[in-house]
């Protein structure tokens, strides 16, 4: 059994009837570390959190914290708090209120939970809010407020739901700068749940790749996406093209094809201009789509369309083999 304060899942496992949702799946967190679990729907990342928060139950296997198994724990007596997709915030409280609310249940009083409630409001930049109810906030506005009310227990862990899902780009951007910038002052472990290869990039210090009830591949951000293992991983980070070269499939990304005199005959089949390089996919003679982010200006010096013929070239050292 391990010592200190990581989040360890060991042989954890999860069944609905014949269905297997998560497949004795071990894995560390680190004290301290913000974490994406990425993958697509249906491949266990959601139940994998609500297992930890205690919202699901354990069909086999353990959940450590502090090297205690917490797997048989209420919610509330894990050292856990769970921030939920839709911020399921009360609507006849106020913002204090509500970010007190679990305080309340307690049975602290009302001046120290309403200190600790304007101490996390602080952190999140809504103490000017405080005396409003919830349909008076933007998204973004009631985003926060459940980040602050799922912190207010001061909790070990911080698990988080696909929580930007719900916010427009331009917010989601500004919000998750947020989330890291809070993480990092509170030094406790964020576990956070996304689809998005962007968002967990973004974020994480580790991504953990889910597919089919299992981890794909875990490891630091920049690992995971410069060599993935598998070619599940190469296609849904996104980036990348899987190729077959020499009788082996490798993964290549796609700013390391250029275009040249000498290379891979290819012909053009789609141009989308997307601001600072233009990506370009063409087809190989082999029936291989290989994409190209061509810089911006070197496209427009000698532009393309569909149906024109172009050699694609790359640097070998940087094709990167996958497993089988």
């Amino acid at each position: 059994m391990r010592s200190g304060k990581d989040l360890e899942l060991v042989t954890l496992t999860k069944r609905y009837g014949t269905t297997v949702a998560v497949d004795r799946i071990n894995y560390v967190f680190e004290n301290g570390s913000y974490v994406c679990l990425l993958g697509p729907s249906g491949c266990g990342k959601s139940t994998t959190l609500r297992m930890i928060a205690g919202h699901e139950s354990v069909s086999d296997g353990s959940i450590l914290l502090d090297g205690f198994d917490i797997s048989h724990l209420p919610p509330a007596k894990r050292g856990t708090a769970m921030m939920f997709q839709n911020y399921a915030l009360f609507p006849h409280l106020n913002v204090r209120d509500n970010v007190a609310f679990s305080l309340r249940m307690k049975g602290i009083d009302r001046p120290e939970r309403h200190k600790a409630a304007n101490e996390m409001l602080d952190l999140v930049h809504m103490t000017a809010f405080a005396d409003r109810l919830p349909a008076q906030l933007s998204g973004g506005q009631q985003q926060r407020v459940a980040l602050a009310r799922a912190l207010v227990t001061k909790p070990r862990v911080l698990l988080l739901d696909e929580p930007l899902s719900a916010l427009d780009p331009f917010l989601r951007i500004k919000v998750r700068a947020e989330l890291k910038r809070i993480q990092r002052e509170l030094g406790i472990t964020f576990l956070h749940v996304t689809h998005g290869q962007d968002e967990a990039l973004a974020l994480a210090d580790e991504i953990v790749v889910m597919n089919n009830a299992v981890i794909e591949q875990a490891g630091p951000a920049r690992s995971v996406w410069n060599t993935p293992r598998t070619e599940f991983v190469a296609r849904f980070m996104g980036g990348h093209n899987v190729i077959s070269l020499n009788g082996a499939k490798v993964a290549l990304r796609a700013d390391e094809v250029t275009l040249g005199e000498a290379g891979l005959l290819a012909t053009v089949t789609s141009v989308e201009y997307q601001g600072a390089h233009v990506a370009m996919t063409s087809m190989t003679d082999a029936g291989e789509e290989v994409l190209a982010l061509v810089p911006e200006e070197q496209f427009f010096q000698t532009p393309k369309n569909p149906g024109d013929a172009v050699r694609l070239a790359w640097d070998e050292g940087r094709v990167h083999r996958l497993q089988a």
